[in-house]
């Protein structure tokens, strides 16, 4: 009876179609991006069910409006072999025509269902995981992972899934330690570099967070475009606070905005440091008329209210007539969406897209408004704490901007805890505290950085 990497059995399966599923689930859950050799073994083996589930997924992840049509045609050919497979691989193909279908309470409630009973199924709990990130649910990235952890506790992959979960749940300390035990199993885990990141970060041990990421750099080969341009995201992140200018615009221009300019994830990721670059005091030149002509493609583009919400704005900073196409096509969205994704789009993506749009256009009361609507529930829409933390900058720079210098000085000190004395965050208190006529204070941030 063939086997994966893992010892889950591989229903109707060649020696060739064994091996070729084994390397997907090793390159899946390291993040490789010779994942998408499982395409060409699907074609190549009809006749075996899960490379064409497994295709299906690969062609969901595209994240486009054509995915959904592609992962289908996968799924037919699935169909067609499935017959007499185990159940683990029916209850995978369940799994994913609930994702397709866009019935994630269905696709949630069958992944749980597959792990609790084929716990060796890392892909499962992989997939599981990303569902429960873009809905914003992070308990339940905690538990999927620690479901699985008796049947594989020095899995490197399933350590840095469960060390994420930690981190998204602000249980810092076991984020840290269950990242830090991967890389003592396999020191180049992305996903382990990818949670120390987020726990650095969230500590403000930015110099430490810098030094980390610029030796786990030299491991990022051969990664997927999402892994390598986020985990460099991540670096460019901590420069930002040092006011290292020089390093964070070559890893924009090298690494964050340099592999698939097409790809969903790649797009939002660098629309978010390019705001962040800007919003930091960073000269930004024309990179935003660059990033959004790439974008000119997501001008209706409303599958997921976390990378519709960056488009719109990457689109606006641009110039775009197009930003006002996609903020129509939320609204549209926003009245039309289920039950069980309403709230993410009316009360959270809605007034968010409609305050970033304001922002990008110089409105700031309009924008302070909006926003301000939808950031008690900002978590519904899925993305990291990190992530999501764009939006809260914005907000911030939009009540700079207005005037609100008293709000601002709040929000200003209450980020301190988490980056004290990063450069641009203490600009904005010198420049806040010297309007308000506290001069001492106005001079005591000036002088902060990092040593």
């Amino acid at each position: 009876m063939a086997e994966d990497s893992l010892g889950n059995r591989i229903s109707f399966a060649s020696p060739a179609a064994a091996d070729g599923v084994s390397r997907f689930v090793s390159d899946f859950l390291g993040n490789k991006a010779s994942v998408s050799e499982i395409l060409t073994l699907a074609e190549a083996e009809p006749g075996t069910p899960l490379p064409q589930v497994y295709a299906a997924v690969i062609a969901m992840f595209a994240d486009d409006k054509a995915a959904a049509g592609k992962a289908l045609q996968w799924l037919d050919k699935a169909r067609a072999s499935i017959a007499g497979a185990s159940e683990r691989e029916q209850m995978n193909l369940a799994m994913v025509e609930a994702w397709v279908a866009n019935d994630m309470p269905k696709a949630l409630a069958v992944g749980e269902q597959l792990v609790d009973a084929h716990l060796s199924d890392l892909v499962a709990v992989k997939l599981h995981q990303t569902f429960s990130f873009n809905r914003g649910d992070a308990p339940a990235m905690l538990r999927i992972a620690r479901k699985a952890l008796p049947a594989h506790p020095e899995n490197p992959h399933l350590l840095g899934m469960l060390a994420f979960g930690y981190e998204e749940c602000h249980f810092l300390d076991r984020a840290e330690q269950t990242a830090w035990h991967a890389l003592d199993i396999l020191q180049e885990e992305p996903w382990a570099h990818h949670a120390l990141a987020h726990v650095m970060l969230t500590e403000g041990r930015v110099p430490e967070g810098a030094d980390f990421l610029r030796v786990a750099s030299k491991t990022w080969v051969g990664l997927n475009s999402f892994m390598y341009t986020h985990n460099w995201w991540h670096r460019a992140l901590f420069h930002i606070s040092l006011g290292d200018a020089e390093t964070v615009l070559d890893a924009y221009d090298a690494h964050c905005w340099a592999v698939d300019k097409s790809y969903a994830e790649d797009q939002i990721g660098a629309v978010s440091l390019l705001a962040r670059m800007e919003l930091a005091g960073l000269d930004v030149g024309d990179r935003w008329a660059d990033l959004s002509a790439h974008l000119l493609p997501r001008k209706d583009d409303v599958l997921q209210p976390f990378q519709t919400m960056q488009y719109l704005y990457g689109l606006a900073k641009g110039g775009r007539d197009e930003a006002g196409d996609l903020l129509r096509a939320v609204e549209v969205r926003a009245a039309a969406a289920k039950p069980f994704e309403k709230l993410a789009w009316a009360e959270v993506a809605l007034p968010a897209c409609r305050g970033l749009l304001a922002h990008a256009r110089g409105q700031h009361e309009l924008a302070v408004t909006e926003l301000s609507r939808a950031m008690p529930r900002m978590m519904e829409i899925g993305g990291s704490h990190a992530q999501r933390d764009l939006f809260a900058q914005v907000l911030l720079d939009a009540h700079i901007k207005a005037g609100h210098l008293v709000t601002a000085q709040q929000l200003l000190e209450s980020r301190r805890r988490f980056d004290p004395n990063g450069v641009p965050l203490n600009r904005m208190l010198a420049s806040v505290y010297e309007k308000l006529g506290l001069l001492d204070e106005a001079a005591e941030a000036a002088e902060r950085r990092y040593q």
